[in-house]
């Protein structure tokens, strides 16, 4: 039998998840470029998250590789025809990190702090918690943009800059955090430190002994507020979801663009007492934001 293909974005990231995957399938590691590695242009203006998975999925389809591993936030919410999610394995750190100069933290930066991130969501969440702030749009890998942080050149030099915690510890650059931010008063990107282990349907063995109960279950229902939202890759937008000794906790978060306005939801309920404890806990939340207003603060429904 020849060996199990995995195929995978480019990006240092990528390979780092990837072959910690195929190191546990024994597979052999196929690197596939997406457009969106290709291009330094808005992730709005290339299609939306979905822009990194498309190309692995064209290969998934057909049959260029066996399976592929996504970060799971990256996935449109849509189930994929002829596809399906074999695995979610057990999630890393959901929260974000301040990477800042000089040891900065979010409350002890300079007024006027130039900050970068490429989300909107964080955007929000910065000018929310300091409107001061300068905000600056930013795209690039891990190190990119960690090397405008301080950079002595002064039109690219930052002051810090947010990212994802998982993504950081997992390129062994868990050293450049100054600030872990708290998933209370900052929550994340749904499914954010979640990977998405994908397969052609009907092939989910190939990699089912990878998937925990309790990741899947948790980053499912947040996917799960996102898609009840409608919410497009420009919304900001951002859920939790945990387990606790049977009891599902789900929260939702929508913000006003510039960080003015908030609406918060969560909800709970035992697993147990539920047929569909994932999709009834995401639209009780995504009800009661859309019955607060929430399609007054982003741009939720489809647009």
């Amino acid at each position: 039998m020849s060996a199990l293909r995995l195929g995978t974005r480019g990006s240092a990231l990528a390979l780092a998840q990837s072959r910690a995957i195929a190191e546990r399938l024994g597979a052999e590691v196929v690197v596939n470029e997406s457009e969106g590695d290709r291009s330094s242009a808005p992730l709005a203006e290339l299609g939306g998250t979905g822009v990194f998975a498309a190309a692995l999925r064209v290969a998934l389809l057909e049959e260029e590789v066996d399976v592929v591993v996504h970060s799971f936030k990256d996935l449109p919410t849509a189930p994929h025809p002829g596809l399906a999610i074999a695995a979610v394995p057990a999630r890393a750190d959901a929260r974000d990190a301040l990477c800042a100069r000089d040891g900065f933290t979010l409350d002890t930066l300079p007024e006027g702090a130039r900050v970068g991130t490429g989300s909107p969501r964080r955007r929000a969440q910065l000018l929310a918690r300091r409107p001061d702030l300068d905000v600056v749009d930013l795209r690039g890998n891990v190190d990119t943009r960690l090397g405008r942080v301080g950079a002595d050149d002064p039109e690219r030099a930052l002051d810090a800059v947010v990212l994802a915690v998982a993504g950081l510890e997992r390129l062994g650059r868990g050293d450049a955090i100054t600030e872990r931010l708290e998933l209370g008063p900052w929550p994340t990107a749904p499914a954010q430190g979640a990977l998405a282990v994908e397969t052609r349907a009907g092939e989910t063995k190939l990699a089912a002994k990878l998937d925990h109960r309790a990741s899947r279950l948790a980053a499912e229902a947040e996917r799960g507020v996102l898609a009840r939202l409608e919410a497009g890759c420009s919304a900001p937008v951002a859920a939790t979801a945990f387990l606790d000794d049977g009891m599902m906790f789900v929260s939702g978060r929508v913000y006003a663009a510039d960080g003015s306005a908030q609406l918060t939801a969560s909800h709970a309920l035992y697993v147990a007492d539920a047929k569909d404890p994932v999709g009834e806990l995401a639209q009780r939340v995504a009800d009661e934001l859309l019955a607060d207003g929430a399609a007054d603060l982003a741009p939720l429904g489809g647009a």
